[in-house]
């Protein structure tokens, strides 16, 4: 049973319909207003239209038989559809849903867009949204005030600050770019107006002046290029205020004289030609950033190169000491600074960037002369901020530990790191803040929003018509990226925000009992997996204990994690803190666990059937992979009332996380020199009920869910990984000698080499084959005829043993069409592994590269492969014209396997080739053909046989190469993409689109009919 004493949560339990629809009796009722509404509306709109004739549907109409027929029709597709959405969507409401940012949304942000939705006002301009525009102008004051910007400041040195509703985060972030991007060079656009002979500013005298970002007072007409680019965003705010003190100048005219010198009119590449400018200005955020940044500088024209990547640290914040190197070239090299970005809840990790910092250090640059709008992105964040209270006053330290309310059913508060508290006050210094109501304010899409400090920011983006505006100051569709927009996402923000309230008492509550919850299964994720288990489940923020090193220690302390947290209720864990000094609280380890606010990162590794860990990076991301499939939707064929639990996942790549990987990949018991990204599982919590039941037991009910799903699949990653006896086959190359081409698999050990050998057929066998390859156009394939354990064979190659196995001759077409084959191993030319640690980052560019063996005779070829996936690529006796270095080609050389690429030809542009052969060129459309003619160069492998082929490719291609001529293929080509690349233990499912769209055919039929 909930507790009916802790009134905090009560009042959160009334805001959604709840898990199991409790509430949905009053979501109803207020359904049942909006409609009365409605017809009260439509009804006393010039009533005496009725009194006076004018009946726009008659009864007769609604009587007729086509009236019915037509409502009948809309009816049934109402039901069925509706039918089809319950029976498929995402049960977000559940607190069994822990993946993206989704949960039930508000009571009060539903009825708000429901009730506008239904007038349908567009908030482009206010004479279409009288009502619905004021609310988003609401809206606006009411996020400024949530990050401490000033509403009103006729009585405060603070600018007044102003804010409006965006669709999403994605435009909140790109308008944001556009501002700082005409920030920077208004500057410019005043002083080229000044400078020109015939001018409209041309005639301000010297007087005309203002401060450097060091403080110093000069003539607007003696600042360098350097100090215009680098004046403070007020002062660049001020200009017109002060020209219009100063001199008298309007803005309205101003406005004018200016438009021909804007970079919106005239655009950057002007500008920037008229100061010299050689050195583009850049923008800076965290390597982890959300895609809507690179796509947003793409669109606004600074390119996605001059948004710099900040590495992060091992918690996946902004490294500090990464951006000041950053800040400090730049200043050195005069290289101009729009912005930087800070991350408030980074969409994958939920890490908060050290944003008192970064605006420390812009103080410090400012005084040296370099300036930038510092800009947070707190899309997920934002709304974290109503857990702080309205003034900072006290030391933010002692938080609120939880409320002592009485009963089980007790959700507690937990409050904020102290450093991420500090962060998010922090926010009211940021020039400008994107945040998402319809993310972490549980506002239906689409509601993104954009504050700004200083509200005369946005007439650098403001664009007017006379149809939107009619010299309205409160029509503010003027300003920003989009035109049309509804203004229902404004009025559901607005009635969601007024009744729950912004501050610690409304969604600072909610978010609490969020945190509190989230930390529990942070604790969860930490303790999951015990030493004796089959797998390892590690979070990626670290465990307090892991700073000791000792490993001792982080066992002790996950034991703790399951004696004090998990097998205890909410109230035994506030209960048995009481009286314990500060540091022995669970609770204060319940705050230490998990990142920085409601998004917990973790991530498994498998053991082997002997307990020791899987060390390949690929085959721990297969675990997860295979988990994820159980617990998400990806087809229609999946029920998602039978997922007992819902996760995402991401990956932290090379690129992005750089040190931030390797670590986490050292944690997991991986290899770290290879570039392999590390998949990483994630959940969200967003909903306050999940920590709530009677017996404390949900969340570890949920952990068992999962416990069981890896462990299933741990057993299906070591039957692919184990690497003992199996059937194998070959491609059998050449005529007079004999070479056998391994058919290599990447998805199952024992098949993850690339092969290349020398053999011997007994009599018979060669015969048969010979007369065979006469008289077939088909490749012949050898097979073994036992599981044998092929790995075990090549290792006795050259130790004075004479290695056999026994196989058979056969064809696609005819079966097996000789039985028994012995086959001798005389050499290994090539047996390399394709485990995940050995393949190379990229794919080669700009050739394909070859191994090339056989006898002068009889030269073959098999693609290189260097990463996954890929394509099968080998062809039997080519033949090479040598222009150069043919003495180095000798038999001898062959036999030991060179390297040969066809030049010109680009693998990278052409991986991945696609998962089925029916995706290829057809014949002799695709590059790799009977009768194609190609460039090549030869190289002499450095290697031993069964070394590592990783970065070998790009060694060589360093090198000149000792053979160069032509190559030609002839008629024995093999391509293919589907065994290589083949997973066995994975179904696939290349209809899911098109069984998706048959949902709605469906109904589109049944709604034919009537």
């Amino acid at each position: 049973m909930a507790s009916t004493e802790d009134t905090t949560h009560q009042a959160i339990s009334s805001y959604f319909i709840g898990p199991q629809a409790e509430n949905l009796g009053e979501f109803r009722k207020n359904i049942t207003t909006l409609l009365d509404e409605l017809q009260l509306t439509r009804e006393r709109y010039f009533s005496e239209d009725v009194t006076n004739g004018y009946t726009f549907i008659p009864q007769a109409v609604q009587d007729s038989g086509e009236f019915k027929r037509v409502t009948a029709k809309t009816s049934t597709a109402v039901q069925q559809a509706a039918a089809m959405l319950g029976r498929h969507s995402i049960p977000f409401w559940s607190p069994r849903y822990q993946a993206h940012m989704c949960t039930d949304l508000s009571m009060p942000a539903m009825l708000g867009y429901m009730m506008t939705m239904m007038y349908n006002p567009n908030n482009v301009a206010l004479e279409a949204s009288p009502i619905s525009t004021v609310a988003e102008i609401e809206v606006g004051e009411q996020l400024c005030e949530m990050f401490g910007y000033v509403n009103e400041a006729e009585n405060s040195s603070e600018p007044t600050a102003w804010g409006h509703v965006t669709c999403g985060g994605t435009v909140a972030n790109l308008e944001s770019i556009w501002v700082a991007r005409n920030l920077k060079f208004y500057p410019l656009s005043v002083r080229k107006a000044m400078d020109d002979t015939d001018g409209p500013l041309a005639f301000l005298p010297e007087s005309f002046g203002v401060r450097t970002s060091q403080g110093q007072w000069k003539p607007f007409r003696q600042l360098s290029t350097w100090e215009l680019l680098n004046l403070k965003p007020k002062t660049i705010l001020d200009l017109p205020e002060q020209l219009h003190q100063q001199f008298g100048i309007t803005p309205t005219w101003l406005q004018a004289a200016l438009d021909p010198y804007n970079i919106q009119t005239c655009g950057k590449d002007v500008l920037e030609r008229h100061f010299d400018l050689d050195k583009p200005a850049q923008y800076f955020v965290a390597a982890t950033k959300h895609y809507s940044w690179p796509k947003g500088a793409a669109v606004v024209g600074i390119g996605s190169e001059n948004l710099v990547n900040v590495s992060v640290d091992d918690a996946a914040r902004l490294d500090i000491n990464i951006l000041e190197q950053h800040l400090a070239r730049c200043l050195r090299e005069k290289q101009p600074v729009y912005a930087v970005v800070a991350v408030i809840g980074s969409t994958e990790e939920g890490a908060v960037d050290p944003l008192r910092k970064i605006l420390a250090l812009r103080q410090v640059y400012q005084a040296k002369g370099l300036s930038f709008v510092v800009h947070a992105d707190a899309a997920w964040g934002g709304y974290f901020a109503t857990m702080l209270p309205k003034r900072m006053d006290r030391d933010p330290v002692g938080g609120m530990p939880g409320r002592a309310g009485g009963g089980d059913g007790i959700v507690p508060d937990l409050c904020l790191r102290v450093e991420t508290q500090e962060d998010l006050f922090a926010l009211r210094y940021c020039d400008s803040i994107t945040v998402d109501p319809h993310k972490a304010g549980y506002i239906p899409y689409p509601a993104g929003a954009l504050a700004y400090r200083d509200g005369r920011i946005k007439n650098l983006v403001t664009w007017t018509s006379p149809y939107l505006s009619r010299g309205s100051v409160t029509s503010i569709g003027i300003y920003g990226v989009e035109g049309s927009k509804p203004g229902a996402a404004a009025v559901a923000t607005w009635l969601s925000n007024r009744v729950i309230g912004l501050h610690p008492q409304g969604y600072g509550a909610l978010l609490s009992e969020a945190c509190f919850t989230s930390s529990r299964f942070s604790a969860l994720w930490a303790a999951l997996s015990k030493p004796e288990d089959s797998f390892i489940c590690v979070p990626f923020n670290m465990l307090p204990s892991e700073a000791s090193g000792d490993p001792q220690k982080v066992e002790q302390e996950k034991e703790r994690i399951r004696n004090e947290i998990l097998t205890q209720t909410n109230a035994a864990i506030v209960a048995n803190d009481a009286g314990k000094p500060a540091e022995d609280k669970t609770m204060t380890l319940l705050r230490a666990l998990g990142s920085d606010l409601n998004i917990n990162a973790f991530a498994l590794n498998w053991r082997c059937a002997d307990g020791t860990l899987n060390t390949d990076v690929e085959e721990a991301n297969y675990l997860m992979n295979r988990v994820i499939r159980r617990l998400s939707v990806d087809s229609p064929d999946d029920n998602p009332a039978t997922i007992p639990l819902y996760l995402t996942s991401t990956e932290f790549s090379k690129k992005d996380y750089g040190a931030c990987a390797s670590t986490f990949k050292r944690r997991l018991g991986l290899e770290v020199k290879s570039a392999e990204s590390l998949m990483v599982l994630r959940n969200v919590v967003m909903s306050p009920f999940a920590s709530l039941s009677s017996r404390g037991d949900f969340i570890n009910m949920l952990g068992d869910t999962l416990k069981q799903v890896i462990e299933e699949e741990v057993e299906v990653c070591r039957a692919r990984n184990e690497d003992t006896a199996d059937y194998h086959s070959f491609l059998i190359r050449g005529t007079k000698k004999l070479f056998l081409s391994y058919r290599s698999m990447f998805h199952i050990a024992k098949h993850r080499h690339q092969t290349i050998l020398s053999a011997e057929f007994d009599k018979g066998g060669a015969q048969v084959y010979r007369e065979v390859k006469g008289n077939t156009e088909e490749e012949i394939i050898l097979k073994t005829v036992d599981k044998i354990d092929l790995q075990d064979l090549l290792q006795q190659v050259g130790s004075g043993e004479s290695p056999w196995f026994m196989g058979n001759l056969e064809t696609a077409s005819n079966g097996v069409v000789h039985c028994g084959v012995r086959v001798q191993i005389t050499s290994v030319i090539k047996n390399r592994p394709l485990r995940s640690a050995e393949q190379d980052e990229s794919y080669p560019a700009g050739f394909v590269p070859f191994y090339l063996y056989g006898t002068t005779q009889e030269p073959h070829i098999d693609h290189m492969l260097t990463r996954s996936p890929n394509i099968t690529l080998s062809a039997d006796t080519v033949a090479i014209a040598l222009s150069s270095g043919g003495e180095a080609i000798t038999d001898a050389a062959l036999a030991a396997g060179a390297i040969l690429s066809i030049e010109g030809q680009h693998e990278a542009s052409m991986q991945p080739f696609g998962e089925k052969n029916s995706d290829l060129p057809p014949g002799g459309a695709f590059f790799f053909a009977s009768g194609k003619k190609f460039d090549a160069k030869i190289w002499t492998d450095p290697r031993g046989p069964h070394d590592s082929a990783l970065g070998l490719v790009a060694e060589v291609h360093a090198k000149e190469p000792v053979a160069k001529g032509r190559v030609t293929l002839q008629e024995e080509v093999v391509v293919d993409v589907e065994k290589l690349n083949r997973d066995p233990f994975r179904e696939t499912d290349a209809t899911k689109v098109a069984r998706w769209r048959e949902h709605f055919e469906q109904i589109g039929r049944e709604v034919d009919k009537i």
